[in-house]
């Protein structure tokens, strides 16, 4: 059956073409609206060169990457029709430009397009410099192969990626290769794909299959696939993308469903889980999009529904194609964009999350990103090793890739630690800088002067933290960019626990203790009282509402008595204390427990018979003390 249908696909194609080279331009017009791009540009060449033949033959030169035609046909458009041509064909002329390194001539048209200064060696100089990573690419070996792109991980071992190896599928009308399916296969240490493994007829049909990504479990996918039928816009007749669900049941692939944000009205494509599971970034053109393809992502709920899209924006978003979106475990968002500055085609560029926003994008440089497509970025980060696809060696073709840190690209940060309230240095303090991963970086303790300094660098997103004793730690991120500062000036202030909190006192030593009300405990006995569980859950509390807080828990008798008795039952109390905020919920970690006896009163009771019992009184107490 799918062979009949591949053979009735083939022949339609072959009849449209022969009744366009028969015909009008009005039928070769139909090719190039739907996209058959090589047979259109074929009969185009046969055609008397007026605007609109040269304007859609430059393109479909264009759009196949025949970039040395594609210049030579829109400088011929330029040269005879000059300011009557749209201004979009400034910028496609500007790409195909970049794509063999005329920037020059490049620049003149892309001045002319954004109206603005624009100089692309200056930015390529600029981003060698500042780019935070360099990389290694190696190209992936792939056999009978004439194009492979979006390799994603599966599972511990396998990799999983799009490929046009199948003959049997029909020929795709924009580039003549076969239709597109999608392979799992294993990638040896050396970068040869073996075991290659069509996924079943659930998910290849006789459409096209790519980008796929999987759930951690391996048990769900999301992938593309291309609508069978084509829906004519103002300008096109397109078959549109939609995102597919796959679940994995006893080994099958099955219950293959649509998204229900999908359309055949518009396309979803390139889907992206974040490191939980519950966010899907995908690409699409769906309405309210700035340009030809933004960036979304989509709340995907515990039920299994889903919540409303949401456009990430126009810091990330421009009116040129944003595609490939890929969110790695330290939710930093990788994408290609041809609307972004960069060096020629789509290019790879990286966003950091800043207090739960994505911040502006930066280039990763050329030792990635080549003059024409560079996409389907996808990485480990702990691991700095990653796939990228390419048409840079003229078709879609699969790298790996190993990145270190640029070694040109050192920034700093600095500052002083002072008391919010007061404004008063805070010598001692404890300054941790953390990178995007919250790995600690560097530390120090300030001095006197209350300064810290740090190197750091471009294009990253740090966190810097302020702590001191009895004070309430602060947390400042910040995200470094090519314009951003070299220098960073970041003020900690912190404030104290005493200042914050009613109930924590600094005593007259230095020391800070939270004030509860007193303790009781019966007769001889270290068992928590109902009543004295209420008091603690006062300091449950304070400690649930600062993570940072560490206590020591110490408990004091009264002189009356044996010294050692009071001793071990003042240390049997302050562990039963301690015990009891643990089963609160409180860390261990946390807390301290230390039993005095009768070695730290409060008076001059120090020993039996001299004093009243409500003198005596005053010294049998349970303390509080905040160690950090």
């Amino acid at each position: 059956m799918k062979k009949q249908i591949y053979i009735l696909a083939s022949l339609l194609l072959v009849s449209g073409i022969t009744l366009a080279q028969k015909g009008n331009l009005k039928r070769v017009n139909k090719l190039f609206e739907m996209r058959a791009y090589t047979n259109a540009a074929e009969i185009y060449e046969t055609k008397e060169r007026n605007q609109e033949v040269l304007q859609n033959l430059a393109d479909c030169y264009y759009y196949n990457t025949s970039l040395q035609k594609a210049i030579k046909t829109y400088r011929e458009l330029f040269v005879e029709y000059g300011d009557s041509i749209d201004i979009e064909y400034h910028f496609r002329f500007a790409q195909a430009l970049k794509g063999v390194k005329q920037y020059k001539e490049a620049d003149k048209h892309l001045i002319r397009y954004y109206n603005k200064p624009v100089n692309t060696r200056d930015f390529i100089e600029k981003t060698e410099k500042t780019t935070p990573h360099t990389f290694q690419l190696k190209q992936i070996e792939n056999r009978n192969s004439s194009s492979d792109f979006g390799l994603s991980f599966y599972g511990d071992d396998k990799v999983a990626f799009a490929s046009a190896r199948n003959s049997q599928n029909p020929s795709y009308a924009w580039n003549d290769l076969p239709y597109l399916d999608l392979y799992s296969a294993k990638l040896t240490s050396q970068n040869v794909l073996e075991n290659i493994q069509p996924f079943s007829e659930t998910i290849n049909t006789n459409s096209h299959e790519s980008s796929a990504v999987f759930t951690k479990d391996g048990k769900t996918m999301y992938f593309n696939r291309t609508n069978t039928t084509r829906k004519k816009t103002d300008a096109e007749r397109i078959a549109h993308i939609k995102i597919y669900k796959a679940e994995l049941v006893d080994g099958n692939w099955t219950n293959v469903t649509a998204l229900p944000f999908t359309s055949n009205g518009y396309s979803t494509e390139h889907p992206a889980l974040s490191k939980d599971g519950k966010i899907l970034y995908f690409a699409s053109d769906m309405p309210g999009t700035l340009g030809s393809f933004d960036i979304y992502k989509v709340a995907i709920n515990d039920d299994g529904t889903y919540g409303e899209p949401e456009n990430l924006g126009d810091k990330i978003n421009t009116k040129h194609r944003e595609q490939f979106p890929f969110i790695s475990e330290f939710n930093i968002l990788y994408f290609s964009s041809i609307g972004h500055q960069g060096y020629g085609g789509l290019d790879v560029f990286r966003s950091n999350m800043v207090n739960g926003t994505f911040d502006k994008p930066v280039n990763l440089g050329s030792t990635i990103n080549s003059n024409l497509d560079d996409f389907a970025y996808v990485i480990r980060e702990k691991d700095n090793k990653g796939f990228v696809s390419s048409n840079r060696t003229g078709y879609d073709r699969l790298f790996g890739f190993k990145r270190e840190e640029n070694p040109l690209t050192k920034y700093q940060v600095e500052g002083i630690v002072q008391d919010l309230n007061s404004k008063e240095l805070l010598a001692g303090s404890l300054v941790t800088l953390f990178d995007e991963s919250n790995t600690v970086i560097q530390d120090t303790i300030v001095g006197d002067d209350a300064y810290y300094i740090f190197k750091i660098e471009p294009n990253k997103k740090y966190k810097v933290r302020g702590t001191k004793k009895a004070y309430i730690p602060q947390d400042v991120e910040f995200s470094t960019d090519s314009k951003g500062k070299v220098q960073h000036d970041i003020y900690l202030s912190l404030e104290s626990f005493a200042d914050a909190e009613e109930r924590v006192k600094e005593k007259e030593d230095g020391d800070v203790t939270v004030e509860l009300d007193k303790i009781y405990f019966d007769f001889d006995e270290a068992i928590i009282r109902k009543d004295a569980a209420v008091t603690l859950n006062v300091l449950v509390d304070l400690m649930k509402k600062y993570l940072s807080m560490e206590v020591e828990v110490s408990a004091h008798t009264d002189a009356r008595g044996p010294d050692e008795y009071n001793l071990n039952l003042s240390k049997k109390r302050a562990a039963s204390t301690l015990e009891y905020l643990v089963s609160q919920g409180i860390e261990r970690n946390r807390l301290k427990s230390i039993g005095y006896g009768e070695m730290q009163p409060l008076n001059k009771c120090v020993k039996e018979g001299i004093c009243d019992d409500r003198d005596y009184d005053i010294n049998r107490r349970c303390e509080f003390t905040i160690l950090n």
